[in-house]
């Protein structure tokens, strides 16, 4: 069962748009934290999934990072590519442009 932080977490990840990514970083920013590792440990666990679509969660440096879903990394990218994000050679490609960042 998720904690009130990880469902703060979830909640976060559900705004991101289709087509955009986001960043661990960028979700704590959004939840007044500084507990990165947190986040990253909570969309690890995410078990909503896709409903609640994690693999729109990369590094801060727009490569892909891990999955713990099922498929793995390669099922990251299979899923981000559906949404129109291209991938090359494991980074986001135009990762400024798909940059989501809760600003608006």
């Amino acid at each position: 069962m998720p904690t009130p932080f990880q469902n703060e977490v979830y909640k976060a990840i559900e705004k991101i748009p289709k087509g955009r990514v986001t960043t661990y970083g960028a979700i704590a920013c959004y939840l007044n934290t500084n507990a990165i590792r947190a986040v990253g440990t909570a969309v690890g666990k995410n078990p909503y999934a896709p409903k609640v679509p994690c693999h729109r969660v990369v590094l801060a440096n727009g490569s892909i990072g891990s999955y713990s879903g099922e498929g793995g990394v390669e099922r990251k990218i299979e899923l981000l590519r559906q949404e129109g994000v291209a991938v090359e050679k494991g980074k986001i490609i135009d990762f400024e442009k798909r940059l989501f960042d809760y600003t608006g």
